[in-house]
């Protein structure tokens, strides 16, 4: 396997199941659904793939390679969901206060 590939492994794996999540993310709750709210959404759905990527990339470089070679990619994969979903898990919490109508 290529380094890049064994790098974003957990993203490929997992792409299908963020997409199930992004969607359901942007959808829920239906209204209000303004111009704001989309830069919002973009916005949170973006870090959370940011963020992923980057702590894939950080836990693949930390894994202790003496536990074999797959525990690179275990923690990586791990460490990403749990990141991603503590990003977009925030963002959704966050969107009513930060879209609340001004005035």
């Amino acid at each position: 396997m290529s380094p890049a590939v064994a790098q974003n492994l957990a993203l490929l794996l997992f792409l299908p199941w963020f997409l199930i999540l992004g969607v359901l993310f942007w959808v829920y709750p239906r209204q209000p659904r303004g111009a704001r709210r989309v830069v919002f959404d973009l916005v949170s759905l973006a870090a959370s793939v940011i963020a992923f990527l980057l702590s894939i990339h950080w836990a693949h470089a930390v894994a202790d390679r003496d536990h074999g070679s797959m525990w690179a990619q275990i923690l990586a994969t791990a460490v990403g969901y749990g990141v991603f979903l503590a990003v977009l898990g925030a963002a959704f919490a966050l969107r009513t206060r930060v879209l609340r109508p001004r005035g």
